[in-house]
């Protein structure tokens, strides 16, 4: 089923106004109505991206976050990643101690040439 993108932008909209509004008149800290209120928001958008998708083949530039378990497993690859890296960039570094001073020197005399 096909969802109807002007609808879903209307949903969103509305959306977006209910929570500012929830958030302006919050009464503290965890007022359960700007909780709600970002829930439905964050329904709305996904509901609006996914339409938007379907029917015209576009996307919005925005994600949602992951929730907080998710996100831990994301920094853990993340660091896991870096490490790679931090590997790859020892191992170039290995590789350009091993040249030697008199074949840099041709190679920069060559180079001077052109």
């Amino acid at each position: 089923m096909t969802a109807d993108p002007r609808a879903a932008l209307d949903r969103f909209i509305a959306a977006l106004e209910a929570h500012f509004n929830a958030v302006a008149a919050r009464r503290g800290d965890d007022d359960p109505s700007v909780d709600d209120a970002y829930y439905v928001l964050a329904d709305a958008f996904e509901v609006y991206d996914e339409a938007l998708g379907q029917v015209h083949g576009e996307a919005t530039p925005f994600y949602l976050a992951e929730e907080d378990d998710e996100d831990d497993d994301e920094d853990a690859d993340d660091d896991e990643d870096a490490d790679d890296d931090e590997d790859a960039d020892d191992d170039e570094d290995d590789a350009l101690d091993t040249i030697d001073d008199d074949e840099l020197a041709g190679e920069l005399e060559t180079d001077g040439a052109r």
